[in-house]
């Protein structure tokens, strides 16, 4: 059984701190300053013996333009689609106008409401306890999502509002049916939340001309052509030196988290600014994380040129980042969707590059004939003999070579050998780790009749 629980209130009563506690981890960004939460933020727990499909949403405001207005239509979507709406209200103050205003539009969406009151460790009968009794919701529950109080008088609530037995299980994902995980990256203002909206046909997050509205990274389930696929909106990522220590650093920390836990990157350049120092750092820094990368060129639409600017921007990228030898570079325009049917090809692609699998008996013939042609050069008049080349892993293929005088290769032949591989094996589109070991001396370590060489001891 399954509840989606959606979370809702005024800025900065504790629903992202109740979201965490609720789904057992840290997923959102908790911070003092109010409004830190803009798209709703999804994300699964279990709760006593419910299933949670839980929403996280923007604190609730009454303006009818801008930024608060779209923060406002999301958090009512949220509220269409949910099982139970979990009312949160600060215990410590009275009750203020916005929390009598959406108390109002829940009674009318017509949705069971259940009524907390956090920040209530310690007493219980705060005056905001009190007061909650007056929005018609019933008694409401005292609680202190920090310190994890409450909880189990919440749980007991939750389950009077609806039939557990008539849930089903849509909202819980299956063992077994892992959707593919993309996550979008780029510097602040790059048009980041514009190209998922754009895929998935509908204004899920929200978007504006100003940089950094972007501050979750925001999941979005989402399916292509009978896939289930896992988007992350992540915030912008400004230089180190520019970042400011407190809110911004947290949301880069959850953008870094994001790509940690990606399996395809992909890393969103503006068309009139592409392939500054910074696009390239994001660029290098999926890479050294051992993700599949694609390079989206937004707002292609604003370009004159078009096939010289493209020649340019692959010129670029070539010479700037040159372990990413064959990287797909994707030019679309998210607002007129020129492009946009090119991107999951693309993804797809260095995804099946990245789980690449290659038979050890292809790679030591390949490795056989690459060396009887190219030999690795002697170091100190003495030649470096390559004996062995398996594949220990994938996601990123790894490759391991076992050879004499394994410290003396020089990085210039394993770059040789690397780029061998991607040439050969069609594997131009993935980071590729390689790994030189040395085989053991068997007339050294003791085996084959050998015997150690005891260690001198000095007088």
């Amino acid at each position: 059984m399954s509840m989606r629980l959606v979370i809702v209130g005024r800025p900065n009563v504790g629903k992202s701190t109740l979201f965490n506690r609720l789904a057992g981890r840290k997923l959102a960004i908790v911070h003092d300053q109010p409004g830190v939460t803009r798209d709703r933020r999804e994300g699964h727990g279990r709760f006593g013996g419910i299933d949670l499909a839980l929403v996280d949403t923007a604190g609730f405001e009454t303006a009818k333009s801008g930024m608060e207005a779209d923060m406002r239509e999301q958090t009512l979507s949220a509220v269409a689609n949910a099982d139970v709406c979990l009312f949160i209200i600060d215990a410590r103050t009275a009750l203020t106008p916005l929390d009598e205003t959406f108390a109002n539009l829940l009674r009318k969406s017509g949705r069971p409401v259940v009524i907390a009151a956090n920040k209530a460790e310690g007493i219980a009968d705060w005056i905001g306890v009190l007061e909650g009794f007056s929005l018609g919701f019933g008694e409401p529950v005292a609680v202190s999502a920090e310190h994890n109080q409450g909880m189990g008088e919440l749980f007991e609530a939750l389950a009077e509002k609806v039939d557990l037995d008539s849930l089903d299980d849509e909202h819980v994902e299956k063992s077994g049916d892992a959707p593919l995980r993309i996550a979008v990256v780029g510097r602040p203002n790059a048009g980041k939340s514009t190209l998922i909206n754009s895929l998935i046909g509908d204004d899920r997050l929200i978007t504006g001309p100003e940089a950094g509205i972007t501050r979750d990274s925001i999941e979005v389930d989402w399916s292509w052509d009978g896939r289930k696929v896992r988007l992350a909106d992540t915030a912008g990522m400004r230089k180190k030196a520019k970042v400011d220590k407190g809110l911004e650093k947290l949301s880069v920390n959850d953008s870094l988290h994001a790509i940690r836990f990606a399996e395809v990157v992909v890393v969103v350049v503006d068309a009139l600014m592409a392939f500054d120092k910074q696009d390239l750092q994001i660029a290098d820094l999926a890479e050294r994380e051992g993700r599949a990368v694609v390079i989206v060129v937004s707002k292609w639409d604003l370009v004159a040129e078009k096939q010289k600017k493209l020649a340019e921007l692959k010129k670029s990228l070539m010479y700037a980042l040159p372990q990413m030898r064959g990287i797909p570079l994707v030019a679309l325009s998210s607002t007129t969707g020129k492009g946009l049917d090119l991107l999951m090809p693309a993804i797809l692609e260095v995804y099946k590059d990245w789980n690449a699998l290659v038979k050890t008996r292809d790679l030591n013939d390949w490795l056989q004939h690459r060396v009887s042609r190219h030999p690795p050069p002697a170091v100190q008049g003495r030649r470096i003999k390559p004996r062995y080349l398996t594949q220990t892993k994938t996601r990123p293929p790894t490759f391991v070579l076992m050879c004499s005088r394994a410290k003396y290769l020089p990085m210039s032949y394993k770059r040789f050998l690397i780029n061998g591989l991607r040439d050969d094996f069609e594997l131009s589109a993935t980071p590729i780790r390689f790994i030189v070991k040395a085989g053991k001396n068997p007339y050294v370590d003791g085996q084959r009749g050998g015997q150690e060489k005891p260690k001198s001891k000095r007088r």
